[in-house]
């Protein structure tokens, strides 16, 4: 198990630029598996997740050739489907969330596909029912083996449908929206999420020959084709790693500029962060963030508590609000954090509160964050990462400390943040991995 070592109180000046989405290309190389021709994926960042369902499809068969340092071209057209059977196979899905959406496009054009309980953050729940439900309409029929504690689906050839999600989930949209690019008629989705990611893999699966109306919308429709053909598809930057520095530097009182953030696709982010008092400048696709030695959080208009909670897009994107919570410490004034979707995300607050920060912990969902308004210094202490999310707020909490923290299990840090060490050290943090 990996560390970081921390070495808090130190400012950051320069300027740094976000890795390719994470969430964005984990569906764009599942959808590789749709065409027997090579697709090329440009700004695919090179963290364990992506590494790992990359690692999955070379097993599967799929030709992987590496362009460069984040460019990668796939080609399906040998596919091994006795593979999807094999014990590799299922224990390499058990260690990665990304991998339920190969169902969606082994469905579509094999016909058969293999489930096992994805890994992934321990969060709190994460039902797969949308996913599962979804496909079920198009024509996929499951059958649970006890024995192996995993799912065989099969589908004779899927047909395009009217579905209602019970849930906007963006994995759940994204397997559906594969499957009906090659499902027999017209498939329209009512609920569907709307996140830039799921754009992207339109966008790239129309560039493939899909043919998809009402991108960027809830209400989706997918006219089948006969098959799909390869492309050339450039990941967004990703915005949870934009919106990690934007924290960091008001943490730590820096001077910082994000570049090539594309600011069009960050939503309500910005306006998140200005709400807890952070000044910052767009300039052209850049975000300039000045040191600031003090930010005040706003109050709503009656007066009362500003509260910062998730929601599907365009709402605030869940990975972010361990983020805004740590930020909010420093902050002058108080805010009620509220995680709707995950009932286990805020359970590391015990963690800043040992290092000395004003949470309340009301409950699974609900934290009010009293700031410190840079009155106090956070305590160093030794940590572990419980997820990717977490794992980052307490890496800002550690930069923000004054003396040296550890920060234990940074292999979940690993599993969303690109080389993140060497960085932050050229901005001037002080982060030494063991």
């Amino acid at each position: 198990m990996a560390s970081f070592i921390i070495e808090g109180g130190h400012r950051l000046k320069g300027s740094i630029t976000p890795q390719g989405a994470k969430n964005e290309v984990l569906q764009e190389i599942c959808a590789t598996l749709l065409t027997e021709d090579k697709v090329t994926i440009e700004n695919i960042p090179d963290i364990a997740d992506v590494n790992n369902l990359i690692d999955q499809l070379m097993h599967m068969g799929v030709t992987v050739t590496r362009n460069g340092s984040n460019s990668y071209t796939f080609q399906a057209n040998n596919i091994n489907l006795d593979y999807l059977d094999s014990k590799e196979y299922i224990d390499g899905c058990a260690q990665l969330r990304g991998s339920v959406m190969f169902i969606g496009p082994l469905l579509a054009r094999f016909g058969k596909a293999t489930m096992s309980k994805p890994g992934g953050d321990k969060i709190g729940r994460r039902r797969l029912d949308t996913h599962l439900i979804g496909l079920q309409k198009l024509g996929a029929r499951f059958k649970f083996d006890e024995e192996r504690m995993i799912y065989s689906i099969c589908a004779d050839k899927l047909k395009g449908c009217y579905m209602l999600l019970d849930e906007a989930s963006v994995t759940g949209t994204a397997n559906i929206i594969m499957a009906a690019t090659l499902a027999e008629g017209t498939t329209t989705i009512y609920n569907a999420a709307c996140e830039p990611y799921i754009q992207q893999l339109c966008r790239m699966l129309c560039k493939m020959g899909a043919k998809i109306s009402g991108i960027a919308s809830n209400l989706i429709t997918i006219e089948g084709v006969k098959e799909l053909k390869g492309c050339t598809h450039r990941t967004l930057p990703d915005m949870i790693e934009v919106g990690s520095f934007i924290g960091m530097a008001a943490m730590t009182r820096s001077e910082l500029t994000i570049k090539d953030v594309s600011f069009e696709n960050l939503g309500i982010i910005p306006e998140s962060f200005r709400r807890l008092g952070i000044h910052f400048e767009q300039q052209g696709d850049d975000i300039y963030i000045p040191s600031q030695e003090h930010y005040e959080i706003e109050s709503f208009i009656d007066g009362s508590i500003m509260t910062l909670s998730d929601a599907p897009w365009p709402g605030l994107t869940p990975d972010l609000l361990s983020v805004l919570l740590v930020t909010a410490i420093q902050a002058k004034g108080s805010v009620l954090i509220h995680q709707k979707m995950f009932e286990s995300r805020l359970f590391f607050v015990d963690k800043l509160i040992d290092m000395g920060a004003q949470i309340i912990l009301c409950d699974p969902h609900r934290a009010v964050v009293i700031g410190h308004d840079h009155n106090f210094t956070l305590r160093p202490r030794s940590m572990s990462s419980p997820d990717i999310r977490a794992g980052i707020a307490l890496l800002i909490a550690a930069m923000s400390a004054d003396g040296t923290s550890r920060i234990d299990n940074i292999e979940q840090i690993d599993r969303g943040y690109q080389n993140l060490e060497h960085r932050l050290n050229s901005l001037g943090a002080k982060i030494t991995r063991s």
